[in-house]
């Protein structure tokens, strides 16, 4: 396929996806949500972040997902996202990935669930130590969607083990359709995530919300701001 008709071609999948996506989200629009509970141990030494060094029990809401929504059990990048629930929620929004030193800031499809995800950038703590957040599957969840009914993930900074989210009852589609996650302003000023790819993130977010008709997260500007000058 030459180049002019490839990029026609893609140029018309995009408008689809995006067309298709007024009601549902652009990415990661197939998922089933769950109440969840999130108790952390931390890891072991301080990181300088609330959440990861003081033990404790939080009220979560977790999301499993399908990043393009393919069928069944075919490869995708899967995702979980993690709000920590409170007057000031807390989105951790992870997917598949590799665990190296340099894989580890790559998207990676997986055919199941039972695997590894990762933040991709770093996120940057009170004490300004730039750590790189994870989770893995505690326990059997499956290939499809369709099979996932509960579970738990162990939460990782830097591979180190602080913390375990337990899957609770699922959520009704409608209130999944409705989870507006925020990476950015759903943060802390002692934990939020740094770089460019996150700062774009800022935008498009908020744009894909309001397109598909969910209510955005509180604007935010200086969890804005923190993002963008890596501070």
């Amino acid at each position: 396929m030459k180049g002019p008709l490839l990029a026609a071609v893609v140029a018309v999948a995009v408008g689809v996806r995006v067309i298709r996506s007024r009601h549902r989200r652009f990415l990661h629009p197939d998922g089933r949500s769950f109440t969840g509970e999130l108790i952390v141990w931390g890891t072991g030494r301080t990181e300088g972040a609330g959440l990861l060094d003081r033990p404790g029990r939080h009220s979560a809401v977790v999301r499993i997902s399908k990043g393009a929504g393919t069928r069944g059990g075919r490869a995708d990048i899967r995702g979980v996202a993690v709000r920590v629930t409170g007057d000031h929620p807390i989105d951790l929004l992870l997917s598949t990935s590799g665990e190296g030193r340099f894989t580890r800031h790559l998207p990676a499809p997986r055919r199941t669930f039972d695997t590894f995800y990762g933040s991709i950038v770093a996120y940057r703590t009170g004490s300004t130590r730039k750590i790189y957040l994870g989770a893995r599957a505690d326990e059997p969840l499956g290939r499809a969607l369709a099979e996932i009914d509960g579970g738990s993930l162990v939460l990782l900074a830097d591979d180190r083990p602080f913390g375990r989210v337990t899957f609770g009852g699922r959520l009704p589609a409608r209130t999944d359709a409705a989870l507006a996650f925020d990476p950015i302003r759903n943060t802390a000023p002692d934990l939020y995530p740094t770089g460019a790819i996150h700062t774009t993130r800022a935008l498009a977010y908020r744009w894909s919300q309001r397109w598909r008709g969910a209510t955005p997260a509180a604007p935010d500007a200086d969890a804005v701001e923190r993002t963008a000058l890596h501070r």
